[in-house]
Formats: C-alpha cells, structure tokens, sequence
C-alpha cells in the first residue's frame, strides 16, 4: 500500500535532497591537492606556535592561489631535500618552498612562472671582520643547507678549498654558526636576512654581495593540469595589487620595479 506524504514534507525532503546535491556538486568542484612544504624556511613558511599552522609569505602566496585556481591545500611539511622527489614521484602534487627554478631541476618536475627574486648571501657572527667575500671563505668551515642551490654553488666555486657542511634544516646550519662549529654560512639571501635580524640580531651579520641572483618558482608534478591556473593566479595578483600587499605583509615594503 502507498502512503501519500503531507505536501509540506514532500517539500521539506525535496528541498534537503537539492540542497545536499548542490553542496555534493560544489565540493566535488574543489578538488583538493597534496601541497609539499618545507617548515623551517622562514619568512617564507615556519610553523605558527599558538597556532600549530604553517604561516609565511610562500603560505599566503599558495593559498591565495588555490584560492583563485580552484583548489583547497592539503599541505604537507617535511625537509627540502624531500620536496623534489616527493613532487618527481607523484605523492605531491605541488611544492612552494622558496624553491629556486634550475635547468636540472627542470627536467624532473615542473615550474610555475617566477613568484620571487632571490640571491645568496653570506652570514658570519658579529666578531668576524676577516670575510667579506667568497674568496675569503676558503680555508674556512661553511654550512649551508642540503639539497640547496647554495651547496651546488659552494661546491662549484670552492669546492676542496673549504669544509662545507650541509645541514637538513636552517635552524641547525645557524646554530652551527653561532656554536662556533663553523665560521659561516652561506644561503638564501632573504633567509639569512631574517635570521640576522631576528634571533642572530646583535650576534651576526651579513657580509658580501649578492650571489647568483635566482627566481623561485611553484613546483608541480610534470604534466600537471594546475600549472596553467597557476600562472593565471600570479598573474593576477601582481595586476590586481594582492601580491604587493603580501610581499609587503612578510619583507616590510614592495618588490622592486628593477
């Protein structure tokens, strides 16, 4: 036997089944994608203690991004010389680490366009007036970081004339430094600038030019479908002004038009 259901019931039911559909629909629209990290590069990602959130200018960038590609961040942390394999290999879609862009890099994974000018730079402790350039490095113990262009760089320019350490994370190349168990180090620019002006203020300082000046770039499965959207959101960004305001957000003041 049938049993006629109240119209406003009939209603009621009908109105939950379109709304779960267009909530269903609206999901299924926002696919979410593994995103890599590393969590020690600050300011560009660094874990937030109150929190317990990855923040930083590479975390504003990724997320406005997704924002406007059409993605939600399923973000994973875990040290840089991981991210590239991690991406090479398919088990991340897409990695934002203050990544430089290289030409062998390249050829495993790929790029976004250019988000951020960067160089390296040598940081020494205060007390130290005997380097002021690479040259003065040799003879010298030298951290940096592993699987970093700047331990590519320091083993082409100087190769057996210095003790280069690499360290897995940031944090251990600057304590390093100022433990005294090396005499420098040499990385990011905007990270070593950070950290003279943060935790080493007073106990380092930054010496020397700008070294191989770099552009960083998004990193992305090779192939993958959100390498386009991606360039189409920095696009905008810069165009639209929101990219300025977070450069100035994390650096204090815009990018230079140079």
């Amino acid at each position: 036997m049938k049993v006629a259901l109240p119209l406003s019931l009939t209603k009621t039911t009908l109105a939950l089944a379109l709304g779960l559909g267009s909530a269903t629909a609206a999901m299924a629209q926002t696919p979410s994608v593994n995103v890599a990290t590393d969590p020690s590069f600050v300011p560009f990602e660094m874990m937030d203690q109150e929190t317990g959130e990855m923040v930083g200018f590479d975390m504003d960038i990724i997320n406005e991004v997704a924002e406007r590609a059409g993605f939600e961040v399923n973000l994973t942390t875990m040290e840089f010389s991981g991210i590239i394999p991690a991406v090479q290999t398919g088990s991340q879609e897409i990695a934002i680490a203050g990544t430089t862009i290289t030409e062998e890099r390249a050829e495993v994974v790929d790029f976004s366009d250019p988000y951020y000018d960067s160089g390296l730079r040598i940081i020494v402790r205060a007390d130290n007036d005997d380097v002021e350039t690479l040259e003065d490095l040799e003879g010298l113990s030298v951290a940096t970081k592993i699987g970093s262009t700047s331990y590519d760089f320091l083993q082409q320019e100087l190769g057996d004339d210095a003790e280069i350490t690499p360290y897995p994370a940031t944090a251990d190349m600057y304590m390093a430094l100022l433990g005294r168990n090396v005499d420098a180090v040499l990385y990011d620019a905007p990270n070593v600038a950070y950290f003279s002006q943060t935790r080493g203020e007073g106990r380092t300082k930054v010496v020397g030019p700008l070294y191989e000046g770099q552009q960083y770039g998004i990193v992305f499965h090779k192939g993958s479908e959100w390498v386009e959207p991606t360039n189409e959101a920095l696009a905008a960004m810069k165009e639209d002004g929101t990219y300025d305001e977070i450069y100035t957000k994390w650096f204090g003041e815009a990018p230079s038009e140079e």
